[in-house]
């Protein structure tokens, strides 16, 4: 053996293990951009966000490259910076100049839509501007529920070809799928896989050096999402305060969505009432309670989030939910998982209308007099049904 192959060669050459993880101290010094930067559970809370991000980190980087791209996990499996529980996010490394094709079944799900970008989050210091490119959503394609298709996605349409095709960006450096189910229960996630037809070598062995710039790469990751995100959090409440919504339109993925974030603050003796009317024609709506660093709150053992199937209707039309640290005994409990303070993120999808719902901040013990006097009395052991029947339905969607 050469010393060019010999291992403990090549390690010397190469920084130290911790030397490669340092940048992870960056991600920890956004901590003084938190709401509460003294607080030793903000600072615990930005240490696990900082081990989620690094997780999911690894998929990025090792999973597939843009030669053989693969389906990763995204943001659900570790909840970091505020997946909607009712999309399922999948990601896979692709190139402008490449010719690939995603086929299988489209499942029955509310939404099936491709995003490429030139960059995915995480994965560089400035994102670019503009970055979203080419978003393809299977419902305008006329690709029925349960139905098999298959969609070349290339710079230019291939020779001869006739069947479904989308273009990509030269600059297209990686693509996202997002899966989104209204009814957890009944509805299927689609089945696909992504091939690259252009002519390439097969899948190497990485190098050492390979290795250490990757998981030097993975160790970036961290910082360069709060960067982005706590930004994202602290602009709302800095522009609107707390318990006060305020809607946007953010260009690129789902052009046809308008979200409504908020900051929310309460005491633990409170409850905050969201109220808003629902559009005539509401294809997909829903609500999402998030932690105050921006990621999405425990949502498969706890009802932090709910959405226009899940929800239940006042009698005079409106919807009505209730944040609490306890169950309040009403519909549309939203609990916020120990947290008094976080965010709250709902979503009006190709709605006629986008209605601006409001925060009312109640005492726990006078709910009732701010609620409809129709409002239903929930048991705890309806509660208890309604927890376990969201745990199996979640549990038997892809999220990993």
């Amino acid at each position: 053996m050469t010393d060019e192959h010999d291992p403990h060669v090549v390690m010397s050459r190469n920084p130290d293990f911790f030397e490669l993880l340092s940048p992870l101290q960056v991600a920890l010094d956004h901590l003084s951009e938190t709401w509460r930067p003294a607080d030793p559970a903000y600072q615990a809370d930005v240490y696990r966000q900082t081990m989620t991000s690094l997780s999911y980190a690894y998929f990025m980087y090792f999973h597939a490259d843009a030669e053989h791209p693969d389906w990763a996990p995204l943001w659900n499996p570790v909840y970091t910076l505020q997946p909607n529980p009712d999309d399922i996010y999948v990601q896979s490394p692709i190139r402008g100049d490449l010719v690939y094709r995603v086929s299988g079944n489209r499942g029955t799900c509310k939404i099936l839509s491709f995003t490429s970008q030139a960059a995915l989050s995480g994965t560089v210091d400035n994102m670019p501007v503009p970055n979203g490119h080419n978003e393809l959503d299977t419902n305008e394609l006329g690709i029925g529920l349960g139905e098999d298709f298959s969609i070349i996605f290339s710079a230019a349409r291939p020779e001869n070809y006739s069947g479904r095709w989308a273009p990509l960006h030269p600059a297209a450096r990686g693509m996202y799928l997002r899966y989104r189910m209204y009814d957890w229960e009944n509805e299927t996630d689609p089945h696909l896989s992504i091939e690259c037809l252009s002519p390439v070598d097969p899948k190497p062995r990485y190098t050492p050096e390979q290795i250490m710039a990757r998981i030097h790469e993975m160790a970036q990751f961290p910082a360069r999402k709060t960067k982005l995100y706590y930004a994202m959090q602290n602009g709302v409440k800095n522009r609107v305060g707390f318990n006060v919504f305020e809607p946007v339109r953010y260009p690129g993925a789902l052009v046809k969505q308008t979200y409504w974030p908020a900051c929310f603050r309460m005491e633990p003796d409170e409850a905050l009432i969201i109220e808003t009317e629902i559009p005539s024609d509401a294809p997909y709506w829903n609500i999402q309670l998030n932690d105050p660093l921006f990621n999405a709150l425990e949502y498969v053992y706890r009802l932090s989030s709910t959405n226009g199937a899940m929800s239940m209707l006042s009698s005079d039309g409106r919807y009505r939910g209730v944040i609490a640290l306890t169950d309040p005994g009403v519909p549309n409990w939203l609990d916020p998982a120990g947290y008094t303070e976080g965010g709250i993120y709902g979503r009006w999808y190709d709605c006629s209308s986008e209605p601006v719902p409001t925060i009312t901040r109640v005492k726990l013990a006078e709910l009732r007099n701010h609620l409809p006097a129709d409002t239903p009395i929930v048991t705890p052991e309806q509660r208890r049904e309604e927890l376990a029947r969201r745990v199996r339905a979640c549990q038997r969607r892809r999220r990993w």
